[in-house]
């Protein structure tokens, strides 16, 4: 069985398994029999795998409609390529449960839970969602993943613990549910990835400047080193999901485009914690997301009513392509935003 391989000036034409006619420098043609790999083969494994199909329902945020619960806090449902990750629970023990019915969603199928920082806003439906999903589903939210800091003790500054977290936990392991820390970014499903710690690379500085927490060098003040963020990989460019963005959507988006790839942002939905932010931020801000190339952006929770309309309109984005989101508002890749009656 002839063996070689010509790297320069090569010509090859596939005429059937294993048969090879190729042209070498000097001009003689050759024909070959060599093992064949199929062309498809070979793109998937230097391609890396993109989503085809991926679906982000709000089931808690401020804003509601006829159905659903409103609050301060953040959960989302998402479904990509079959696979579904509930992405934080909720304020109150029973927002989300209670949301995902009014919307004919069952949540018992769901084993991956997302908590993208320590705040009660977004970790309070947790031990309640595993409880009473468990019963009909023993795997139901039977695995939380988690960035390190997460369960740090925050002091109150009157001799109590301010991380209900921690005691959350306890909670959550006594029922059976299993704690998966990532330090690191890590590809959760093909084409699904989990940032985990996200670099502060840009001073955006998305949190209180009051907090402080028993870090293991010492007291220091609570920069929220565990927020973290889910990013989707597609052929349109990648989408990203945040709870809170304590790290700073550029901050996230730009260490998406680092650990994924260098691709445009096609969408970027929910809390991004600029509720706060005069106009200069916010004009620095939507200039590194037009360097992005954002296409899509659905905020809510803590983004703040002002900064999505702004954000809108120094994008020069449609109206339907930024918008305020509400619980039940749903982005597709297929459709874009569907944000409700309300909201739209």
């Amino acid at each position: 069985m002839n063996r070689w391989l010509l790297l320069s000036s090569v010509s090859i034409a596939t005429l059937g398994a294993g048969l090879f006619l190729t042209q070498a420098p000097g001009g003689a043609v050759r024909l070959a029999v060599t093992p064949v790999v199929a062309l498809h083969t070979i793109q998937a494994a230097v391609s890396p795998p993109r989503v085809d199909s991926l679906k982000i329902t709000i089931l808690s945020t401020m804003l509601a409609e006829q159905d659903g619960i409103g609050e301060w806090g953040f959960a989302a449902l998402v479904e990509a390529d079959g696979n579904r990750i509930l992405y934080d629970t909720g304020a109150r023990p029973r927002t989300v449960l209670e949301n995902a019915r009014d919307l004919k969603i069952d949540l018992s199928g769901v084993r991956d839970v997302i908590l993208s920082h320590n705040h009660a806003d977004h970790t309070g439906g947790l031990v309640t969602l595993r409880r009473e999903l468990s019963q009909k589903d023993p795997a139901a939210l039977s695995r939380a993943h988690v960035a390190p800091g997460i369960f740090y003790s925050r002091p109150d500054g009157h001799g109590g613990e301010a991380n209900t977290t921690i005691a959350t936990r306890r909670e959550y392991e006594a029922l059976g549910g299993t704690i998966v820390e990532h330090a690191k970014a890590v590809e959760m499903f093909p084409g699904v990835w989990l940032t985990g710690p996200v670099p502060r690379v840009y001073p955006e500085r998305n949190w209180s400047v009051t907090g402080q927490v028993a870090a293991p060098g010492g007291l220091v003040e609570d920069t929220i080193p565990e927020d973290q963020a889910l990013v989707f990989d597609t052929s349109r460019g990648l989408v990203m999901l945040s709870g809170c963005g304590h790290a700073g959507i550029v901050n996230i988006l730009d260490y998406a485009r680092h650990i994924v790839r260098p691709a445009p942002v096609y969408a970027a939905i929910r809390g991004f914690h600029l509720f706060a932010a005069d106009d200069a931020k916010l004009d620095w801000t939507a200039g590194k997301l037009h360097e992005m190339g954002i296409q899509n952006l659905l905020g809510a929770h803590c983004t703040g009513l002002h900064t999505v309309y702004y954000l809108k309109e120094k994008l020069g984005l449609p109206r339907q392509a930024c918008l305020v989101g509400a619980v039940g508002a749903v982005f597709t890749l297929e459709k874009g935003i569907a944000p409700g009656r309300l909201a739209r």
